[in-house]
């Protein structure tokens, strides 16, 4: 038989603060309460994120739909890497009488932001934007390799 647990939106959003502090704890208490209490009110402003790694590269792969390419913002600093999107309303037209019954659409900001584990070369780094999915390749920083040691 499962075992039933609590639901503490609180003891989550403190952990979660504890765990990393850089992020907004209110905003994420939000976010939280509102994804799961009020569907209505969710919107899309977790940005989904992909990342993969290779020997000389790290591949970011975010999906913006809505966006335009000239309202996105990458911005790259040491290892941190963060993605800035403003997603437009664009302009309606109605026809004689015709009013807006329901409007589901997103129309806002999205932010992500996250840290990458080695140096990167900011330099040498690329974006592309495409069918709502914006790929980044980063580059490492020369010379970083990581190593694993055994423990004796």
């Amino acid at each position: 038989m499962a075992a039933l647990t609590r639901y503490e939106p609180i003891d989550d959003w403190l952990m979660d603060t504890l765990r990393d502090p850089a992020r907004d704890p209110w905003r994420d208490m939000f976010r939280r309460l509102t994804r799961s209490h009020w569907p209505a009110l969710r919107a899309p402003d977790d940005m989904r994120v992909d990342v993969t790694e290779n020997d000389t590269a790290y591949t970011v792969r975010a999906e913006i739909p809505g966006a335009k390419k000239e309202d996105i913002a990458v911005k790259i600093e040491g290892n941190l890497v963060s993605i800035d999107a403003e997603i437009k309303e664009d302009k309606e037209t109605k026809g004689d009488g015709e009013r807006v019954l329901m409007r589901e659409i997103y129309r806002g900001s999205m932010s992500r932001a996250f840290t990458l584990r080695h140096d990167v070369d900011d330099q040498q780094a690329n974006a592309k934007f495409e069918n709502g999915i914006l790929t980044l390749t980063i580059p490492k920083r020369a010379g970083v390799k990581s190593t694993t040691l055994p423990i004796g």
